[in-house]
């Protein structure tokens, strides 16, 4: 019997907690400045947590504060510490943060850009790569031309005897006086009636 009791209380308990909230205490602390040393005048100003102020002068309970803007008066002493609040941090660690973010943003951006230029280089020198072995062949093909054409005239120089070629430039050179020498003498005849003068 103690055991169902036991077991129900735990339901219940778990049932309860289930359903409830979670809540965090506020670390905005608003803090009186006096006129009065012992702080027992009616606060002139409130300061929020994270006030930088100069302290003028300190004892165990109290401390003579002035302002950024120049406000002078007396706090509490125990609510003052050397350290920033854990807000102001808090808040430096988050500008900070989206600064960093921002960098980030930026570098991804700037590797993004860098990596499609990297691509297009890479695309440009395979294209560069493919002109160049085109090129190659091309003139590896007009050197096996040029090959060519050096072995054929080699053999045409060759081929021609010098003992015919003599004889023939003779002849021709015979030839082209006797054809000289008859159109003159045809001319000459023209002129002068079908007679010869020379």
């Amino acid at each position: 019997m103690n055991r169902i009791l036991v077991s129900a209380a735990l339901a219940l308990l778990a049932a309860a907690n289930a359903g409830a909230e979670t809540a965090y205490v506020t670390d905005l602390l608003r803090l009186g400045i006096h006129r009065a040393p012992d702080t027992s005048d009616r606060a002139f100003d409130s300061l929020i947590s994270g006030t930088a102020l100069e302290v003028l002068e300190s004892s165990v309970n109290y401390a003579r504060v002035r302002t950024s803007e120049g406000q002078e008066g007396w706090v509490k002493a125990a609510y003052l510490v050397a350290e920033k609040p854990a807000r102001l941090r808090v808040a430096e660690v988050e500008a900070e943060l989206e600064t960093l973010r921002a960098k980030l943003d930026a570098a991804q951006t700037a590797r993004a850009a860098a990596e499609q230029q990297a691509r297009r280089i890479e695309q440009e020198v395979l294209a560069d790569e493919n002109s160049a072995a085109a090129l190659r062949k091309s003139v590896d093909s007009l050197r096996r031309e040029n090959s060519d054409y050096a072995s054929r005239l080699e053999r045409y120089r060759a081929s021609l005897p010098l003992n015919w070629v003599l004889p023939a430039l003779v002849l021709t050179l015979i030839a082209g006086f006797a054809a000289g020498w008859w159109w003159l003498d045809a001319s000459i005849r023209r002129r002068h009636g079908g007679y010869r003068i020379y």
